[in-house]
């Protein structure tokens, strides 16, 4: 490629006949965007599927009011240009993408998607200096404006209060079993299992290079075991709980960071304040485990508190007597 050349065209430069034949694409690729989103969300959120079907019946008709305006005006042979042809065009995000991100995020990309391209129209109206160009472009800026507010009744009619309660619940278990279960699981084995240890090396050597090098390879270890355990125990087909790659991601990283919360300490030469410093970190590390319990698996505070802080006891005090011993 010539240094400074872009293969892409400038708005600027593309005629008016261009100016539509981009339009007609652009609102061919949202009807798809809008079904796929409909195809994903069917099973479990059939209001907003419902609700997508609508949007994307909606980019049909839009696209079909602009190949009758160029068929009248420029002809029957449509040029291909597509938002990536053009520099400066506003883009999508791939779908693979956004899909993967929950409800509300395709909900909410869906809004970005009618602002992106009624403020485009209406920059692109007040940029041009021709009359009919300027009507084109305006004509679309309104279309644009008038989806958005269609989306808005579509979402209405679709997704109704007791629709919309029980789509953002199922969304929310599908959180909690597909990230925060794993997750949580994992926190708990990082940080208690790697205690004994961790505290064995530290009592029993008193160098803290050593029990940092042996808290890194215990909580790596566990993070690696953990993560492809939780990966291979459930295809989540039956069970719901989702992604085995989602899950096992999540229980990997959080094994290891539940591991390492404690072991980064003794990075610190003193070995005192290395100590001190990480039974300071243990504590808020069960801290974190009772509050997520309680906030997401409805275990009551005090129980989870007392379950997580015995058992951590328990495990930290065997670590630092064996270690102690030698």
């Amino acid at each position: 490629m010539i240094p400074g050349f872009s293969p892409r065209r400038r708005f600027d430069d593309l005629s008016e006949r261009e100016i539509v034949a981009l339009a007609i694409y652009a609102e061919e690729d949202d009807a798809q965007i809008y079904r796929t989103y409909a195809d994903r969300l069917r099973e479990h959120y059939p209001a907003s599927a419902r609700m997508f079907d609508g949007m994307a019946a909606e980019e049909d008709g839009h696209r079909q009011r602009l190949i009758d305006m160029f068929k009248r005006r420029f002809g029957e042979v449509i040029p291909l240009i597509r938002r990536e042809h053009i520099s400066g065009f506003y883009t999508r995000r791939p779908v693979w993408l956004v899909e993967n991100l929950g409800l509300e995020r395709i909900r909410d990309e869906a809004a970005m998607m009618e602002r992106d391209a009624a403020a485009f129209y209406r920059k692109a109206a007040a940029r041009t200096g021709d009359a009919d160009t300027r009507k084109l472009l305006g004509d679309l800026a309104v279309a644009e404006v008038k989806h958005g507010e269609t989306a808005d009744r579509l979402a209405s009619h679709n997704l109704g209060e007791d629709e919309r309660e029980e789509e953002d619940r199922v969304a929310h278990r599908q959180f909690v079993l597909t990230w925060v279960q794993p997750g949580l699981a994992g926190l708990m084995d990082g940080s208690v299992s790697t205690l004994a240890p961790i505290f064995a090396t530290a009592f029993a050597t008193q160098n803290t290079w050593t029990t940092f090098t042996v808290g890194l390879a215990a909580s790596v270890g566990a993070g690696i075991s953990m993560g492809f355990t939780e990966a291979a125990s459930d295809d989540g087909e039956i069970s719901g709980r989702g992604s085995p790659l989602k899950r096992g991601v999540a229980s990997g990283v959080m094994t290891t960071l539940g591991g390492l919360g404690h072991a980064l300490p003794y990075l610190i030469p003193d070995f005192w304040t290395a100590t001190v410093t990480a039974i300071a970190i243990v504590f808020v590390e069960l801290w974190a485990i009772a509050w997520i319990q309680n906030r997401y698996m409805d275990t009551p505070f005090l129980r989870a508190s007392f379950q997580v802080v015995l058992g951590g006891a328990l495990v930290f005090a065997a670590g630092v007597l064996i270690g102690s011993g030698h």
